[in-house]
């Protein structure tokens, strides 16, 4: 199936995949060829592409995501989202440390609207952590 993945800086990934893991206000769910169409809200977390069938783990291919729209047609599908990060693309202890920074910021919020932004960006950078401990433990094991 054609599988794009689009972000407001641009495409991250349009090509034919076996199958991709997305995580849906619904909870994780799988899309394979021929899947019944479907519009989907998505939540932060790991968008994962298998590309041919018998693809090992590592060869899949992350993202960090931050929550968007995902639409499944005969066509194939398409997830539109404003941030998409690839797992090259994340350093592990840059990630570690923002994480930490935002957890300070939750710590000392002053309000509901500093509340609510710093635990976004604790939940990214949670999401931009796991993505990057992916890519760690799949390319031990190759």
């Amino acid at each position: 199936m054609n599988f794009q993945l689009v972000a407001l800086a641009g495409v991250k990934f349009s090509e034919d995949a076996y199958s991709v893991t997305l995580p849906t206000a619904a909870g994780e769910i799988t899309i394979y060829p021929d899947h019944e169409p479907l519009i989907s809200v998505l939540i932060p977390g790991v968008v994962t592409i298998r590309k041919q069938k018998n693809d090992p783990d590592q060869l899949l291919e992350h993202f960090a995501t931050y929550g968007g729209v995902l639409e499944v047609t005969h066509d194939g599908a398409k997830v539109l989202v404003d941030e998409a990060d690839a797992d090259e693309d994340i350093n592990e202890q840059e990630a570690e440390k923002a994480r930490k920074a935002a957890e300070d910021m939750l710590k000392n919020a002053k309000n509901q609207v500093e509340l609510e932004h710093a635990q976004s960006l604790v939940d990214r950078h949670e999401v931009r952590l796991h993505v990057a401990q992916l890519r760690r433990r799949t390319h031990r094991r190759g």
